[in-house]
C-alpha cells in the first residue's frame, strides 16, 4: 500500500496563497496532486492543509479526508519531518490497512514528471533504503568554486582538497537536495526524528524540473517553464 501525501499550508511569507494560486490554467497544488491521483503506483491520496477551502477542494478531487492539519503543525516553525508523521497516521487510520511506502510530492516543485514519481517508487522498492530523496548536481561546488573567508576575511575554498581541484569536472560530485519528491519507510518515518538518520539515498532529477517556489521570481520561472512545456506538447 503506497501512501501518496501532499503539503499545503495556508499561509506563506515568501508568495501569499501559493499553493492555491493559479499557475498556467490550475491551483498550484493541482499540478502534483493530479500527478498523484492518477500516478498507477499510488493506492491513496492524503492532503496535509490548514486551509479549509483547498482542504474541501482535494478531498473533492479524491484525497482521504482525514481533516485539517493540526495547529501546531501549521506555524513556520513546523517540521516537514512532523507533519509527514502525523499524515502517515492519519491517512493509515483512514484506509485501515498498512502502508509500506508514504510518497510525498512538495506542491512548490509542480515541474516533476510522473517517470520521476515512478522512478524514485522503484529505486525505493529495489534498494529499500530508509528514505528516498530527489536531488539534482549542484550548480556550485564546495570543492571548486564555493569559498568562505577565514578570521582575516581571505576567501579559501569551502572543502578543500590536497593539491586543490583546478576543473570542476574533476572536483566530486555533490547534490542540492531537491524538494520535490520523497519515499520513505513508514517504519523509519515513525521513529525517526529528523530525515538523515538512516539510510537516505539519492533519487537525481533534472535541474529543470527541480525548481522550488519560495519567492515571487521562482513563480515566474515556473510558469515561464510550465508554458514552455505545454507549448511544446
Amino acid at each position: 500500500m503506497i501512501l501518496g501525501h501532499i503539503g499545503a499550508r495556508k499561509g506563506s511569507k515568501g508568495v501569499p496563497g501559493k499553493n492555491f494560486r493559479d499557475l498556467c490554467g490550475k491551483p498550484l497544488i493541482d499540478w502534483s496532486l493530479d500527478q498523484m491521483l492518477e500516478h498507477p503506483q499510488v493506492d491513496a491520496v492524503v492532503v496535509s492543509t490548514d486551509d479549509e477551502a483547498m482542504y474541501a477542494h482535494a478531498v473533492a478531487k479524491g484525497a482521504l479526508d482525514i481533516g485539517l492539519r493540526p495547529a501546531h503543525l501549521a506555524t513556520d516553525e513546523a517540521p516537514k519531518w512532523g507533519v509527514w508523521q502525523h499524515a502517515l497516521e492519519a491517512g493509515q487510520a483512514a484506509l485501515a490497512q498498512n502502508v509500506t511506502a508514504f510518497l510525498d510530492l512538495d506542491c512548490t516543485a509542480p515541474l516533476r514528471l510522473p517517470e520521476d514519481i515512478g522512478g524514485a517508487l522503484d529505486l525505493f522498492a529495489a534498494q529499500k533504503p530508509d528514505m528516498v530523496m530527489s536531488v539534482c548536481e549542484a550548480r556550485k561546488n564546495p570543492y571548486f568554486n564555493l569559498v568562505e573567508p577565514d578570521e582575516t576575511g581571505a576567501l579559501h575554498v569551502s572543502k578543500p582538497l590536497p593539491g586543490g581541484v583546478w576543473a570542476r569536472q574533476a572536483a566530486p560530485t555533490v547534490y542540492e537536495h531537491a524538494a520535490s519528491t520523497y519515499v520513505v519507510d513508514p517504519s523509519y518515518l515513525r521513529r525517526a526524528e529528523t530525515i538523515y538518520e538512516g539510510r537516505v539515498i539519492p533519487f537525481e532529477m533534472p535541474p529543470e524540473r527541480c525548481v522550488d517556489i519560495d519567492a515571487p521570481l521562482d513563480f515566474k520561472l515556473v510558469e515561464f517553464l510550465m508554458n514552455d512545456r505545454l507549448n511544446s506538447n
